[in-house]
């Protein structure tokens, strides 16, 4: 990824990388108000296309899934997100979502088996979800954190337990909508769709962190437990762990454990396997964690960048 960064032709700081599903295409975005977009083969990459529309820094670019096309989110300084579609070889903007106030810090699109929405966390305290279906846009904001969300994540359409529960016989389990943000509250909450109200209601709030909450992150595969990650100003990151069965609005069901850091901790991310937490922080290292089997969390590989 460094090599691609350093031949990135942006012209300003790099503040995010995704490559797409297939690996096949990178993404990057910049303080210089550009997206990149990179082909991607093997060790070479070549730029495709630069992506204009944002009057400032862009903060976070996401890949919806590929069944819903090739679409990219993009979320700015300037208030503003903005949805791209590729067609024919040829880059548009087909949507810009203008109703926050402040910052939009971070996007993230949904499981595909809920739909294709996309979520995301503003400093004006709110975290709004865009739902993309039959080629119009509707949206639900609420407020998040009183004082600026910074961070939205999604958990996978089925949590452990459900795979297994009594089903009528070949029927699998209603996937479910449910989001964990992180704000300048030092809060951890969770929020789950409601679908008679149609809007997202909070349902648990985790507590433990000593100042803001900068990342979290769901572990996307549903394993034996439920896993959060949360990084913070304070210093310290904290997975929690709910067992596969236990009620997921109790906050108390929710064991934490903390892993502490000499510097502010940025980004959180699992693997796709689950099982892996990579965490990068103000020392320009990326360390890698895993459970070990009597339980706690060991690091198992330090990246200097």
């Amino acid at each position: 990824m460094a090599q691609v960064i350093s031949n990135s032709g942006h012209d300003d700081m790099i503040h995010d990388a995704v490559l797409d599903y297939y690996g096949r295409r990178l993404a990057t975005c910049s303080s210089d108000k550009t997206i990149k977009i990179f082909d991607v083969e093997g060790e070479t990459h070549r730029l495709a296309d630069t992506l204009k529309g944002h009057e400032g820094a862009v903060w976070c670019v996401s890949w919806a899934h590929p069944k819903y096309g090739t679409i990219l989110a993009s979320s700015s300084y300037d208030a503003r997100i903005l949805i791209w579609r590729e067609q024919n070889g040829q880059w548009q903007r087909i949507y810009e979502f203008s109703n926050h106030t402040a910052s939009v810090n971070l996007v993230a699109w949904s499981p595909p088996e809920t739909g294709c929405h996309l979520a995301a966390a503003s400093s004006d305290g709110h975290v709004s979800v865009l739902t993309f279906e039959n080629n119009t846009f509707n949206h639900d904001i609420f407020n998040a954190h009183a004082l600026g969300a910074n961070a939205v994540s999604w958990s996978p359409a089925v949590l452990p337990g459900q795979l297994t529960n009594a089903q009528p016989a070949g029927q699998p389990p209603a996937p479910v909508k449910r989001l964990v943000t992180g704000g300048s509250d030092n809060l951890v909450k969770i929020w789950s769709y409601n679908s008679s109200t149609q809007h997202f209601d909070n349902t648990c709030t985790l507590t433990g962190h000593s100042d803001w909450v900068r990342d979290v992150a769901w572990s996307p595969t549903p394993l034996s437990k439920t896993y959060i990650a949360s990084a913070s100003q304070d210093h310290t990151v904290r997975i929690w762990t709910l067992a596969a069965g236990a009620d997921i609005n109790d906050p108390s069901a929710w064991k934490s454990e903390e892993l502490n850091f000499e510097v502010v901790v940025w980004r959180v991310s699992w693997s796709m396997a689950g099982n892996v937490l990579a965490v990068s922080g103000g020392d320009n290292r990326v360390s890698l964690w895993k459970e070990k089997l009597k339980g706690g969390w060991e690091v198992v590989k330090t990246i200097e960048e």
